[in-house]
């Protein structure tokens, strides 16, 4: 089952999705503001991320399927559903193949359409953290600036070190499988599966995950799509303009 982080008590029930090497929590900020607007916002950590199960598996249709083992689990139904980059893609799958359990959903920085691999640096990076000598955040920072030169990409990544024991860090996310992972990351849609629901597809502007190119394949699979562009924010839009992020994504939702 899903680990998650349930915001609010009560209201519209709101399935959040991460993207790689992320976790639910990296939208904690967002989800108390959603859920101050009376939604009852669900973080998951999906598979291999987060505090969410380790499998060599990793595929977005077991990762959707993991969405609905976990809707049925709470007792979920016709749910809203928010999906950034990797996020987006299960959600897509979850939208196309499960489309009695979600409403309407938004779809952040990602198009349904096969992506080369982009992360490989990161991820060797991240499997030559040697933590029988690593014994600090910071020099687990230093090691990684061998292989990711932004210091903001890099602090996103330290997020998963976590104390396994006192005085011995690990990672959260299972980089075994995930540094094998990007063929399956970059994955797209099968040209048949299409979704009807209502469907917003934001994208930050300086960001090329959604190109001008990319919107006749939006709309072959998700007709009834809108866009929105967030100016001054790249892939990791939430994060880099998170007023108007929260803005657009908040009066969407409150509409459907």
């Amino acid at each position: 089952m899903l680990h998650s982080n349930i915001v609010g008590v009560k209201g519209i029930d709101l399935l959040i999705l991460h993207g790689f090497l992320g976790m639910g929590d990296n939208w904690k900020t967002h989800a108390k503001g959603l859920a101050a607007l009376g939604f009852r916002v669900h973080l998951l950590d999906q598979r291999n991320h987060g505090k969410s199960f380790w499998s060599s598996d990793f595929t977005y249709p077991l990762m959707a399927q993991d969405v609905v083992n976990y809707c049925e689990e709470h007792q979920l139904e016709n749910v809203l559903a928010l999906g950034h980059s990797m996020g987006g893609k299960t959600l897509m799958h979850l939208a196309c193949y499960h489309p009695d359990l979600v409403r309407a959903c938004i779809i952040a920085d990602i198009a349904p359409k096969k992506y080369e691999p982009r992360h490989q640096q990161i991820l060797n990076g991240l499997a030559h953290l040697n933590f029988d000598q690593i014994t600090s955040r910071s020099a687990a920072d230093q090691v990684l600036s061998t292989y990711v030169s932004d210091p903001s990409t890099r602090q996103f990544l330290l997020k998963n070190l976590y104390w396994v024991t006192p005085g011995t860090l690990g990672l959260r996310v299972n980089i075994e499988v995930l540094k094998n992972a990007s063929q399956a990351i970059g994955t797209g849609l099968q040209a048949k599966a299409q979704a009807s629901l209502p469907c917003l597809f934001i994208k930050g502007e300086s960001s090329d995950y959604i190109l001008e190119i990319d919107n006749p394949i939006i709309k072959h699979h998700f007709p009834n799509a809108e866009q929105a562009l967030i100016p001054k924010a790249g892939h990791w839009l939430h994060a880099e303009n998170p007023k108007l992020f929260f803005k657009v994504m908040s009066q969407w939702l409150q509409k459907q």
